[in-house]
């Protein structure tokens, strides 16, 4: 087994990506940024993943690589597309990006990846029964973890309110479009929260996304059954988890 693995994370607002060490799940690297091109079409978004790769020094490597996408992801097909062109429902995404990158890749969902990386390596290791990690950002992704094994696909910022997808009102991105106060944008996250624990009774949650950085702002303020914490890898968990799914 490969002792380091490639992890892009490719989000609404930010392409991100980084060399992982595969037994801590920590990065060996610095992480490289760099903006998600205007309108995530795909040519453009893949012309970036390049961009990133070349910058991180890997674009001949031959170690695992994976990629986390902001999408519903089955069998390499993108099956949504919220916070990105509308060019991706129903694309054979992960042939794309073989065929662009001339290598094979694993393929998956941003907030699954995300889910895997801490379940591994951060805050739900060792974790019993259902874990529900949320990553809050430009939307909402969410992974279900059951004693560690990841059930893909969830897509809890989806919920609906008000004829609306709940993460329209309550991600990240609405505190910053609408200047919520912390103790605003926690009335939001109170909301969704609970109605989630009684959907689906869980056991911990763990909140990831670009938001995670600052957890006492706001985890303090939520009232919930089940014990809430931030992820340990951060904004980082998406590129942990695509890395650490490439090498199984």
């Amino acid at each position: 087994m490969a002792q380091q693995a490639i992890g892009v994370d490719i989000g609404g607002t930010g392409i991100k990506a980084g060399i992982v060490n595969l037994e801590h799940g920590t990065l060996d690297s610095e992480r490289v940024r760099v903006d998600t091109p205007k309108g995530a079409r795909p040519a453009d978004v893949l012309d970036t993943v390049r961009e990133v790769l070349d910058t991180l020094g890997v674009t001949g490597s031959q170690l695992p690589l994976g990629v986390a996408f902001p999408a519903i992801v089955k069998r390499g097909r993108t099956l949504s597309a919220a916070n990105i062109a509308k060019d991706w429902v129903g694309f054979e995404a992960e042939k794309f990006f073989e065929d662009g990158l001339g290598r094979h890749i694993t393929f998956v969902n941003d907030a699954d990846a995300a889910g895997v990386a801490e379940a591994r390596h951060g805050a739900a290791r060792d974790a019993i029964g259902l874990t529900i990690m949320t990553t809050l950002g430009t939307g909402i992704g969410s992974a279900f973890l059951y004693d560690g094994v990841l059930v893909p696909n969830t897509e809890l910022g989806h919920l609906r309110r008000e004829g609306e997808s709940i993460e329209r009102w309550t991600a990240y991105s609405a505190m910053e479009r609408e200047s919520l106060s912390w103790e605003d944008w926690s009335a939001r996250l109170q909301e969704f929260y609970s109605h989630v624990e009684f959907l689906f009774s869980p056991d911990l949650f763990v909140v990831g996304g670009g938001v995670s950085k600052h957890p006492e702002k706001f985890l303090p303020r939520l009232e919930l059954k089940t014990p809430i914490v931030a992820a340990v890898h951060r904004n980082a968990s998406g590129i942990i988890g695509a890395a650490s799914l490439a090498a199984d």
